[in-house]
C-alpha cells in the first residue's frame, strides 16, 4: 500500500513535467504562453517552436503517460490496477505543479497512458485521430473526434470482444471520463470550429474549409 501511494506521487510529479515550457524557455528562449494558442503543449509547440521541438515535446508527454502506467508493473506493486497511475500522470500533466497548476489539454499523455495499458486499443484510435487529421487539418477535431470514439468503444467493443476482450469497470471509467475530459477541454477549439477559424496543420483536405484568423 505505502508503495503504491509513493508510485501515485511519483506519476503525478511526472505528469507535472511542462516539457513545452521548459524546452521554449531553455533552448529558444520563448514562453509557449505567450505565443498562439498561449497552450505549452505538442500542437502550439509546432506551430511556435517547430517540428523538431514539437516532435521531442510529444514524445516526452506521451512517454510520461506510458511510464506512469508501468511503474506498478516494474517494481511488482500489486493491489491497484495500472491504470490508475496513468491517470494521475494525466492530471498531473494537465495541471502540473511545476508550471502554475496549467497545463497542457490531457491528448498525449492519455495516448501514452493507452499504450502501456492496452496498446491494441491506443494503435486503434491512434489511427482515427490520424484519419481525421488528414481529412480535416485540426489537431484539435482530430482530438475531438478520437475521445468520442475512446467514450463509445470502450463501451461497445467488450460486447463483441473486439480489441477489448471483456469488460474492466475502472478502465471504462476512465477512459470515459478522459475522453469527456479531452472534449471540455477543447471547448474553445470546438467554438473556433463552428466560426471556421480553428487553426490548421499545413497538409491535408481541410474539408471543413477553416479560414484561421491571421495574427
Amino acid at each position: 500500500m505505502v508503495m503504491n501511494f509513493l508510485f501515485l506521487i511519483i506519476a503525478y510529479l511526472l505528469g507535472s513535467i511542462p516539457s513545452g515550457l521548459w524546452i521554449g524557455q531553455v533552448f529558444f528562449k520563448k514562453n509557449l504562453r505567450d505565443y498562439g494558442s498561449g497552450n505549452t503543449g505538442t500542437t502550439n509547440t509546432f506551430r511556435i517552436l517547430g517540428p523538431s521541438a514539437g516532435i521531442l515535446v510529444f514524445a516526452i508527454d506521451f512517454l510520461k503517460g506510458t511510464l506512469a502506467v508501468w511503474l506498478p508493473i516494474v517494481f511488482h506493486a500489486n493491489g491497484w490496477s495500472p491504470i490508475v497511475f496513468g491517470l494521475v500522470a494525466v492530471l498531473g500533466h494537465t495541471f502540473p505543479l511545476f508550471a502554475g497548476f496549467k497545463g497542457g489539454k490531457a491528448v498525449a499523455t492519455s495516448a501514452g497512458m493507452l499504450m502501456g495499458f492496452s496498446p491494441v486499443y491506443c494503435l486503434f484510435l491512434l489511427a482515427i485521430f490520424s484519419i481525421t487529421l488528414y481529412l480535416s487539418s485540426m489537431v484539435s477535431l482530430s482530438s475531438v473526434v478520437s475521445a468520442g470514439f475512446a467514450i463509445i468503444t470502450v463501451i461497445v467493443f467488450p460486447a463483441f470482444h473486439f480489441i477489448l476482450p471483456e469488460y474492466d469497470f475502472l478502465f471504462t471509467v476512465i477512459i470515459v471520463f478522459l475522453g469527456g475530459f479531452v472534449i471540455v477541454r477543447h471547448r474553445e477549439n470546438i467554438i473556433r470550429i463552428q466560426q471556421k477559424t480553428e487553426n490548421l496543420v499545413p497538409f491535408g483536405l481541410n474539408l471543413t474549409k477553416q479560414a484561421p484568423i491571421k495574427k
